[in-house]
């Protein structure tokens, strides 16, 4: 979990800004209406709608914003059509990288994403490359200052399902079965903690540490892809420690 929470906490301190917030809300909106289009609008039939919607509120994205791209993505209302794709691929070091897309143009998107990662010493490889070296789970991300006492919070988080309870740079990760998801982040929403991000999403099995002008590459290249508009999700397998995140930010 090391690399996932250290890349989560990278991101939360970036995205405090209102350009970041809007970025993630329209990356929201896409996975809503893609997650729709395949199953309909109404949540409680879809699952993968309600997936959707959670990580949706998770960034604060308000209800009727919510309810609109549902209907677009369901023919309702309307909008554009856009295609899922999954890259894989390596940065620096080594490092495994996934990058879920949702596009409405693979010709345009595919090349840019060479570049992106060809850019900072990476390359795109083919399907499954890397994919092995990651699972599915569902995890959610609570801030240290801002969840109750560690036996608290463990016990209410076995006892809804998760499988592991990790404190890593003040950031505490519930992890668990995506089959368990909602029910973990319905006891935690129960419990009035807030968490900073909730989401099923791929947790790499073993991390690679990465070290100076690699440790650059790696975060420039993460930035490059998050920035990105057609990218929904960036997972990657790297840790970089706390001394060499210091080193980079001075």
């Amino acid at each position: 979990m090391a690399g996932h929470s250290k890349w989560a906490n990278i991101k939360h301190k970036k995205a405090r800004n209102d350009a970041a917030r809007g970025k993630s809300w329209s990356k929201c909106s896409r996975a809503i209406m893609v997650a729709a289009k395949e199953g309909g609008s109404d949540p409680e039939k879809n699952l993968g709608l309600r997936y959707a919607i959670e990580e949706a509120k998770a960034c604060n994205m308000p209800k009727d914003t919510i309810e609109r791209a549902a209907k677009k993505g369901a023919g309702e209302l309307g909008g554009q059509t856009f295609e899922s794709i999954r890259y894989e691929g390596y940065g620096a070091a080594g490092v495994a990288v996934i990058v879920d897309i949702l596009t409405d143009n693979r010709n345009r998107t595919a090349p840019e994403m060479r570049t992106i990662f060809g850019k900072f010493s990476g390359n795109l490889g083919a399907t499954g490359c890397v994919g092995y070296l990651f699972d599915q789970r569902g995890v959610i991300s609570i801030e240290q200052d801002k969840a109750p006492g560690e036996d608290e919070l463990m016990e209410l988080a076995l006892e809804a399902g998760a499988d592991d309870v990790e404190l890593d740079d003040g950031l505490w990760s519930l992890t668990c079965d995506p089959t368990q998801f909602l029910d973990l982040k319905a006891a935690v929403d129960g419990a009035d903690i807030e968490c900073m991000s909730a989401q099923i999403t791929m947790v790499p099995q073993n991390t690679v540490d990465v070290t100076g002008k690699d440790a650059g590459k790696i975060l420039r290249l993460m930035d490059a892809l998050e920035d990105h508009d057609d990218v929904q999700k960036v997972y990657s397998n790297f840790d970089i420690s706390e001394e060499e995140l210091a080193k980079l930010e001075g």
